[in-house]
């Protein structure tokens, strides 16, 4: 299978602008053929370690994923931009990504639908004494990426309570560690973090001002090539069926069963074992219109989207009818 769409799109992407990362580096420096001449049984897909990665990791570990016909092969990435980097080379069946990329993508051309919604996560943290609300960050120094679902969770998260991000100094950092260190360090009064820089900075004293979760933000989608889609239907479907077990095993499992996993897969320090949270995961399922509509309307105000993309051109019923 040819996806010279998807090569010219990505081109045209870089060019346009680079995701940034979500965090620094990448940890699969695995050089495999293209994913579309492997076994149609299996789905390769790029993620973040991150929690919304957590049901994926359960489902292959416990065996979910072939109990139902599917060999998941996740391919953990510590950058966006490698991840991309092996979407474009074709090692990738489908993605971990956010709506701000899904406009990108769309914006370039490329024909990837989102197949769901995942369970992500950032928290705006702060250690600054005179902050305690996500108001009182009215002439503060805020460090984030530029362009990103993280600048887009800011701005709405500053929306809610009546402010703008022209309020605000942002400071840009794509990479995550680095954000933390700055913000301990005093040289910012608040940054955007995913798990698990929130643990490891609330045990460093850092205090949450808000989150994606509390503030009804979700970005966080899973997404495939219409291609893919096209030829994996059934894979796919599997797929969630085995996200599905996994989220039960997480539901009726006790935590320390799992535990030292997530400490492994996702990068949780190890001596804050005691401090690690797992959400309450949600079944699979697809994406909610409106937050489509909110993330594309931010976006074509910043001028990442010109098109007149609709959700529904890009939401895929591969799964959710």
């Amino acid at each position: 299978m040819k996806r010279r769409n998807i090569r010219k799109g990505f081109s045209l992407m870089i060019v346009l602008i680079a995701i940034s990362s979500l965090m620094v580096g990448c940890n699969s420096s695995k050089n495999t053929s293209s994913a579309t001449a492997e076994s149609s049984s299996t789905l390769t897909l790029g993620m973040m370690p991150s929690i919304d990665a957590i049901p994926f990791i359960i489902a292959h570990e416990q065996g979910f994923d072939k109990e139902h016909g599917v060999e998941l092969d996740l391919e953990m990435f510590k950058s966006a931009k490698d991840r991309d980097a092996a979407f474009q080379a074709e090692q990738l069946d489908g993605i971990s990504a956010d709506l701000i990329a899904m406009a990108i993508y769309n914006e370039a051309d490329l024909d990837v639908k989102i197949t769901s919604t995942t369970f992500g996560e950032f928290s705006l943290l702060t250690g600054a004494d005179d902050v305690n609300e996500v108001k009182d960050l009215k002439g503060k120094t805020v460090i984030l990426s530029k362009n990103t679902s993280t600048e887009y969770s800011v701005a709405m998260m500053l929306r809610q309570v009546g402010l703008n991000e022209e309020d605000i100094t942002v400071t840009e950092v794509p990479q995550i560690p680095t954000r933390l260190e700055l913000l301990k360090s005093n040289k910012a009064d608040a940054a955007i973090l995913p798990e698990p820089y929130v643990t490891m900075g609330q045990a460093d004293g850092l205090k949450q001002l808000n989150s994606t979760t509390e503030a009804g933000i979700n970005p966080f989608i899973l997404a495939f090539p219409q291609e893919v889609i096209d030829i994996k239907e059934k894979e796919i479907v599997a797929m969630y069926a085995a996200y599905d077990d996994a989220v039960n095993y997480l539901k009726s499992h006790e935590e320390s069963e799992y535990i030292d996993l997530i400490i492994e897969e996702v990068g949780f320090p190890e001596d804050l074992k005691n401090e690690i949270t797992v959400p309450d995961y949600l079944f699979a399922n697809q994406v909610d219109v409106e937050q489509v509509e909110t993330a594309f309307t931010w976006a074509r105000e910043k001028g990442l989207l010109t098109k007149d993309i609709k959700p529904e051109d890009v939401i895929s019923d591969v799964v959710f009818k």
